[in-house]
């Protein structure tokens, strides 16, 4: 299984240091990508920027926009911020995309969230189109063509049986994130997705990325409740006071176990998304997989 992190987005007092030195650590190995959500409302730094920044400074690991909410944007925007960014790494992005729950988020962009998920299916249909290099509409040339051909795979994080089948229509494969690195959970996500794809009959299997949030920093324990509280206090203080109280990612132990778990699964992948912007966090997360 394939191990990615997500870089710090949603911490004041981030740098341009702060980047460099995640992104040195993680290119060094031992793992396999780095990611950046995308977040409007609620303090954080943009994901474009900083997935652009991170190409520029790496040499290896994939590069995973995780993930683009796409219905608040345009398509051939998207497509040609993604494409740009296939170029920046020379070919290593895979995209995730989502429709997202947050409608504060839309609302700030000018966007609506009615009818997000056909939006989204008709999204990702034009954008496959702008990176072939097609006519679109009586535009002059859009481009650039990706270094990948056709565009980079894609990834869906979707949930519902509903929006799992949606996605298996055009996805490669499906994010399925479980806060507290939960297997069971995981499990059902790939379960459905492999139920999706053979329904559609898609003759190929869906990829399949897992992750959770951790903390390896000193105050771990209490690093995570608050970052997980500050996540979700969007659906009232009681319910992020109750998730929070839930999370157990924040021992050595826990996390391989939770690894080795979600591992026997059959995940292709996971994304560690940490609590802090402490470079502990991920330097240690580093050390801890070396001697897995």
């Amino acid at each position: 299984m394939k191990i990615g992190v997500c870089l710090p987005y949603m911490k004041r007092g981030l740098s341009r240091q702060t980047f460099k030195d995640w992104c040195g650590i993680i290119d060094q190995g031992p793992f396999h990508s780095l990611s950046c959500g995308e977040r409007i409302t609620g303090y954080s730094m943009e994901m474009r920027n900083i997935l652009a920044f991170a190409a520029a400074s790496t040499e290896r690991v994939r590069i995973i926009p995780a993930l683009y909410v796409l219905p608040m944007h345009s398509a051939v925007q998207a497509a040609k911020e993604i494409a740009t960014l296939d170029i920046l790494s020379e070919g290593r992005v895979t995209l995730t995309v989502g429709v997202g729950g947050r409608e504060k988020d839309y609302q700030a962009l000018g966007a609506s969230m009615k009818g997000r998920f056909q939006r989204m299916d008709d999204q990702i249909a034009l954008m496959k189109r702008v990176w072939r290099g097609e006519q679109i509409e009586d535009y002059d040339e859009i481009g650039p063509e990706p270094v990948q051909a056709g565009g980079p795979p894609i990834l869906a994080g979707a949930m519902g049986p509903k929006s799992i089948d949606r996605v298996s229509k055009w996805a490669d494969g499906l994010y399925g994130f479980a806060m507290d690195g939960d297997a069971g959970l995981i499990d059902y996500f790939f379960k459905a997705a492999d139920q999706a794809w053979a329904n559609s009959q898609r003759p190929d299997k869906p990829y399949r990325m897992g992750g959770f949030w951790y903390s390896l920093a000193d105050n771990g324990e209490q690093a995570l409740r608050n970052y997980v509280f500050d996540y979700l206090k969007i659906f009232g203080d009681a319910e992020a006071e109750k998730v929070a109280a839930t999370m157990r990612m924040h021992d050595p132990k826990a996390i391989l176990d939770g690894l080795d778990a979600i591992e026997a699964l059959g995940c292709d992948e996971i994304q560690l998304v940490p609590a802090s912007a402490d470079l502990a966090e991920v330097d240690r997360l580093a050390n801890l997989l070396a001697g897995r």
